[in-house]
């Protein structure tokens, strides 16, 4: 017994017609994507480089976008149940060839439909299962890098206080040697003044002997002359 016709597949579509690709391009694509979940055919799509996969990346929003507005689905429940090309109007162009021949050239063009569908209770609950899974290891991917950050930071605040306390202790010797070298010159200036009035007292001194012996001999000569 085959299986029911393209037109009778359960499940909410979207059909682009005449698009001007052959449709064995257009089903390269379309067998890289049959059977997974949306959010895994998006990925599929974004991550492949032909043309094809921009146009049915398209024509996949658009058959999920009915599935939610007239089905009234959760796009996060549905999966590609079936995709397919078949081929459109084939427009027949001629080139010259040599000794008056004539090339066919063949511009092909082909009919994509896509149709999702929800899924299975079971392969949900495993659909999700693997969601939680993937979330709970980037969350903790990102708790890691956070930490990781906040540790770096601070580790760097606490070489940045490092440095600025030798700086401010550097600056404080030097500040510390400024006044010692500011005060020596004043004590040696004390220590020369003091030897000087020591010298000048001395001085003193020797002055007041020598006037108390001129006096005294000058005595003695008044005394002689009295005599």
């Amino acid at each position: 017994m085959t299986g029911p016709k393209t037109n009778e597949r359960p499940g909410t579509r979207a059909t682009l017609r005449g698009y001007h690709m052959s449709a064995s391009k257009a089903r390269v694509v379309l067998n890289l994507i049959r059977g997974e979940d949306v959010t895994t055919a998006r990925e599929i799509l974004a991550g492949t480089t032909r043309e094809a996969a921009d146009v049915i990346g398209k024509v996949l929003a658009s058959a999920i976008a009915n599935a939610v507005s007239n089905d009234e689905m959760s796009a996060d429940e549905l999966y590609v149940s079936a995709c397919y090309a078949d081929e459109g109007v084939t427009m027949k162009r001629f080139t010259p060839r040599a000794r008056g021949r004539a090339g066919k050239i063949r511009k092909r063009s082909c009919h994509i439909t896509v149709i999702v569908s929800r899924l299975d209770d079971e392969r949900l609950g495993v659909l999700r299962a693997a969601r939680s899974a993937q979330a709970a290891a980037s969350r903790t991917r990102r708790v890691a890098s956070s930490r990781r950050r906040a540790d770096q930071t601070a580790s760097l605040n606490s070489r940045e206080t490092r440095a600025a306390q030798a700086e401010a202790e550097a600056a404080e010797a030097l500040a510390l040697e400024a006044e010692n070298t500011e005060i020596a010159p004043e004590v040696e200036l004390e220590a020369d003044q003091v030897v000087t009035d020591e010298t000048v007292s001395a001085q003193e001194t020797d002055v007041a002997e020598s006037v108390a012996t001129d006096e005294t001999v000058s005595d003695d000569a008044t005394e002689e002359t009295d005599k």
